[in-house]
């Protein structure tokens, strides 16, 4: 199961919860029990209310704080931790609470230079933030999802009113947990992402964008906060999908593109192998094209790894004449590949073999221990074809064996 989240009005701890407590509205009871039954607070109050909002209709998360509480009571991480540590929280459930607040507590000590053990909660160290973080931890737990994706998070503006005083939208500590995240401005007013929402986009660690893979939609849940917009729905929504089994791998890579007319095809072989060499680049690709003014050129694709697309851009723009290169990153899918080896007439000979969706296996002699095989092209296919023929062979003999293990 795949859970995508689309932070339409952002996205919060109670916001998350009433979204997958909309979804599944049977894990309702079994979610207030568990909170109930912890030992945090016997008279903590929590529940899911229906919702509408005059556009879309769903469910808020509320939660009723203990008689005995003080509304801006702020606590230590360490004494939250102690508290959560001792609790009668299911052992994974209570293992990813402290997960998600230990997020929130380095990104408060980044942010205002503290030793983590020392950081305060104020908003966060009342009742119902940490009632929130209960809730995402048991949902994520019970949720069966493998995989989270997440649609780019609004940045929100302006000031928020803070134990600090005021603070800039987003707050210090969720601008610190969402380093790295796709965000956008959609030019509303207000605190978009909370440092608790934050603190459980972080810990799902989620991809970005739709699921890759082949995928039915099974439903949706909706989730709402207490702000309002105006001409917008303050929802955060999750949708959950099955993802189809596939046989192939789904990744992204970065395609680096652009023309050289002005370099000599010598001195641009050497400057493209030094990019085939390059750790990250999966290939390399020339073409002879025509160019501006009606030059022939050369246009250079290069397939690479994202996590080295900067290095690669400085590689090319290094290593040839060029003065611009065009980049984007595509979605690729890819079978996977197995390696044998075999020895023909002496000499050890290579293949590369993979099974294809339709569960034919197919085979290919490396090339390179062909070269000097003797008798020309007609030498190097009768080689080919024994070199296959003897691969089937050992596929026969190992499924004899595997058969004869099982009897």
């Amino acid at each position: 199961m795949h859970i995508q989240l689309d932070p339409v009005g952002g996205i919060a701890g109670d916001m998350f919860a009433a979204a997958m407590l909309d979804y599944h509205g049977d894990w309702q009871a079994p979610l207030y029990e568990a909170i109930r039954g912890s030992g945090l607070a016997p008279d903590l109050d929590v529940r899911a209310l229906r919702h509408n909002d005059g556009c879309l209709t769903g469910h808020r998360f509320e939660v009723k704080e203990p008689t005995h509480s003080a509304r801006h009571q702020h606590r230590h991480w360490r004494h939250i931790r102690e508290l959560l540590q001792n609790s009668e929280l299911v052992t994974p459930v209570k293992q990813r609470a402290i997960a998600i607040f230990e997020l929130l507590a380095e990104a408060e000590a980044a942010v205002h230079g503290n030793d983590i053990d020392d950081v305060a909660f104020h908003e966060v160290g009342a009742w119902d933030s940490i009632a929130d973080i209960i809730a995402a931890a048991w949902l994520i737990e019970h949720s069966g999802a493998t995989s989270w994706s997440c649609s780019p998070l609004p940045l929100g503006r302006g000031r928020i009113a803070s134990a600090h005083g005021w603070l800039p939208v987003p707050a210090p500590a969720t601008a610190e947990l969402i380093k790295g995240f796709p965000v956008f401005d959609d030019g509303f007013e207000g605190e978009r992402v909370t440092p608790t929402g934050a603190a459980i986009l972080k810990h799902l660690n989620p991809s970005f964008g739709p699921p890759r893979s082949p995928s039915l939609l099974l439903g949706r849940g909706y989730g709402f906060g207490s702000k309002t917009f105006p001409g917008l729905s303050n929802v955060c929504l999750v949708n959950v999908f099955d993802i189809q089994r596939s046989h192939h791998a789904d990744s992204s890579v970065v395609v680096c593109q652009f023309e050289v007319d002005d370099q000599t095809p010598e001195d641009l072989a050497v400057g493209l192998e030094q990019l085939r060499q390059f750790p990250g680049v999966l290939d390399v690709i020339q073409t002879p094209v025509f160019g501006k003014k009606g030059r022939l050129a050369i246009h250079i694709q290069v397939l690479g790894e994202i996590a080295q697309s900067d290095a690669i851009l400085d590689l090319c723009l290094t290593e040839t004449t060029t003065l611009g290169v065009r980049w984007h990153t595509v979605n690729r899918a890819t079978l996977a590949r197995g390696n044998n080896c075999h020895t023909l007439d002496g000499e050890q000979v290579r293949l590369k073999r993979t099974v294809r969706p339709d569960g034919v296996k197919t085979r290919k002699v490396e090339m390179a221990d062909l070269a000097g095989t003797p008798g020309g092209h007609a030498g190097r296919e009768q080689r080919r074809r024994e070199l296959h023929a003897l691969d089937l062979e050992n596929d026969r003999d190992e499924s004899l064996i595997q058969d004869q293990k099982h009897d």
